[in-house]
């Protein structure tokens, strides 16, 4: 055993209503003053207003509000060259683009990243990467788990329906991820740490088990996306959360004329890839009928031809990456399930 390894993970988690008017408290207490503050372009004026009204109320220096509307590599490293000397924490506050740039500025300048995340729409805002774009195009870049976890359930819960079920599609994809990865064991060697997939298996079932979008469902669902990102950590890799379905989801990325939200497109792809895989077809189904994720999605149909593309190149995405779509003769089925499954055919247009 090699007792050098140390896993960083969040050492302040606050997962509670009325999270967010304690922000400043949450530092203060660190001693991370002054900090800068990076926000959503468009975020709900009154989040903003309770964060700063937080932070000033607990002495907290803000040295400046900057809103993300870029989550590029190039608008990260910007903010990072003219970050000033005395910053002692970044805080994240809204969506994705926003907390990965966030994330990605405290990796590069070694601060204390605070994720307050105002919906659950992946589980982005606790992972140790950050998923940014380089010359237009989308990458993985390393980065750390944030140093705090601070999620209002209240502000959560009221997030647009959306990106709820966004979030149950990340969440779910798990469930097919381990798969592939245990499946990269028996066909490579690839080891499987099997403490990281057992706690990025179990997360899912705690939210499996009562799929509801109120208080409670933001709890179950934030935290278990929350341990998904723990669970990389732990291992180094993205196999406990990201499989084959997440490969179709970053081809789509790449050749669909409007790309729809992250966690939509991996739901999807997850359901069809447990169907390759003979894995938990029916509950993963099940599921999204109980939550109305396929109502969802069959309100604005995807593109068909763009989706048999994907598939065609999802392989490719990632070198020497083995998943289900790897196995012989499993791109024809898949192509032929965006038909020939009932459950997928009122989600496909042309």
């Amino acid at each position: 055993m090699d007792l050098s390894t140390h896993v960083n993970i969040p050492s302040l988690v606050r997962v509670k209503p009325g999270a967010l008017d304690r922000l400043g408290l949450y530092l203060r207490r660190a001693g991370h003053s002054p900090a800068i503050l990076l926000v959503s372009q468009g975020l709900v004026p009154e989040y903003l207003g309770r964060a700063e009204r937080s932070l000033a109320e607990h002495a907290i220096e803000r040295l400046e509000t900057v809103e993300v509307a870029d989550a590029s590599f190039e608008f990260a490293s910007s903010l990072f060259t003219r970050l000033p000397g005395k910053a002692r924490a970044v805080i994240g506050l809204g969506g994705g683009k926003a907390l990965d740039v966030a994330k990605y500025v405290a990796f590069l300048a070694r601060l204390p990243y605070y994720a307050t995340p105002t919906s659950l729409s992946n589980d982005g805002f606790c992972s140790p990467q950050s998923s940014l774009t380089m010359d237009g195009r989308r990458k993985s870049l390393a980065a750390s788990l944030p140093h705090a976890v601070v999620l209002d359930l209240d502000v959560c819960e009221q997030a647009p329906r959306p990106l709820w079920l966004s979030g149950v599609g990340d969440l779910v994809c798990k469930l097919t991820a381990i798969f592939d990865w245990k499946l990269a064991f028996h066909r490579r060697g690839l080891p499987v740490n099997d403490f990281a997939a057992l706690l990025s298996d179990a997360t899912v079932y705690q939210f499996l088990a009562q799929p509801s979008f109120d208080r409670e469902g933001a709890r179950l669902l934030g935290t278990a996306l929350m341990l998904n990102g723990v669970a990389m950590e732990i291992c180094g890799s993205s196999r406990p959360a990201s499989g084959s379905e997440h490969l179709i989801s970053h081809a789509l990325d790449a050749v669909s004329k409007r790309p729809r939200l992250h966690g939509l497109q991996v739901g999807v792809a997850t359901y069809l890839v447990s169907l390759l895989q003979r894995n938990q077809s029916e509950r993963i189904g099940r599921v999204f009928d109980q939550t109305g994720f396929w109502e969802a999605v069959r309100s604005d149909p995807f593109s068909a031809s763009e989706w048999k593309q994907a598939i065609r190149l999802a392989p490719t995405i990632k070198d020497d990456f083995y998943t289900v779509l790897s196995e012989p003769g499993a791109l024809d089925e898949a192509e032929k399930l965006l038909t020939d499954d009932p459950r997928l055919r009122p989600c496909f247009a042309d």
